[in-house]
């Protein structure tokens, strides 16, 4: 059985102000999400499941789905804030969507083989699915999982401070874990991060995650055990979030499972800022000029 991909799509880009995940930065009208299943299809992933809220899925469907859905068999899946645990009643004070593991748990139900999972405003590059890829038609076990490892200092946006996640590796490429630095920016040079109420300097080949992550379904069942006490202490906080990171720290504390660092070379980009989105559409352009891309994606935009 084809690995899948998940692409996490519901996000409500705050600091954005619109929806990214449909802007163009393709040369024939493409999105980020478009770049993101060419590469998954070449490497060899046999079906995609969307992650998306309600007010979009008619539009995305008839906007995206449409586009490639005779190419791999496509699926989609709404994240809904009241989508809780039996004796977690929803609550009226929550409105926003719950985090990214609690997206996850949206996919229960249609996950049937080791998976990766992905955000859709990320471009991750074809080495990272060719390299996530192999390792879920051949390492992947319930206890043993990976994460795609990206040098820091190839994933700055150049128009704002961003927060990564600061990965602590041992020896033989295992996770330690996870820690989240904020307001992260270039400065003379220098790499710079808040870490609490602390500024540090951060070596430029620091290994970070950009939440590309591959999986088998029985992480469903730590996510689903996690998700219970995260309600337990937080079901009444309208902004408490749940995110995959923090499932996975635990899952390693725990030793339940282990998580295999996988390093990618290649440059990630994205969209943080309105102003990212020139920086992306000639990052693209540059590797449709250089043959990695074809000028239209599809052939049928």
């Amino acid at each position: 059985m084809k690995p899948e991909l998940i692409i996490l799509a519901a996000g409500l880009a705050s600091r954005y102000g619109s929806q990214k995940q449909t802007e163009t930065v393709g040369p024939s009208g493409e999105a980020i999400l478009d770049y993101s299943l060419y590469d998954a299809i070449r490497a060899g992933f046999g079906k995609v499941i969307f992650i998306i809220r309600k007010e979009m899925e008619d539009s995305f469907r008839k906007n995206f789905v449409s586009r490639f859905a005779d190419r791999i068999e496509t699926v989609c899946v709404l994240q809904d804030s009241s989508d809780l645990p039996d004796g977690f009643p929803a609550t009226p004070l929550r409105q926003k969507p719950w985090g990214t593991a609690h997206a996850l748990l949206a996919a229960r139900k249609e996950v049937k083989a080791p998976f990766c999972v992905i955000n859709a405003d990320d471009f991750y590059g074809r080495e990272a699915y060719d390299t996530m890829h192999r390792f879920l038609i051949s390492d992947a076990t319930d206890h043993l999982y990976a994460m795609i490892g990206y040098q820091l200092s190839n994933t700055i946006s150049q128009y704002g401070s961003n927060s990564r996640g600061i990965c602590d590796v041992d020896n033989d490429g295992y996770l330690r874990s996870v820690t989240e630095l904020t307001q992260i920016i270039r400065s003379n040079g220098r790499i710079i991060g808040k870490y609490e109420n602390n500024r540090m300097e951060l070596p430029k080949d620091t290994i970070v995650s950009m939440n590309m992550w591959g999986f088998t379904p029985y992480i469903f069942t730590y996510i689903h055990e996690q998700f219970r006490a995260f309600l337990k202490n937080n079901i009444n906080d309208p902004k408490a979030e749940f995110y995959i990171p923090t499932v996975i720290d635990r899952i390693i504390a725990s030793r339940k499972a282990q998580v295999k660092v996988l390093r990618c070379k290649s440059p990630w980009f994205g969209i943080t800022y309105r102003d990212d989105l020139e920086w992306v559409r000639t990052s693209v352009q540059k590797k449709v000029d250089a043959g990695e891309y074809p000028s239209n994606l599809w052939g049928n935009l």
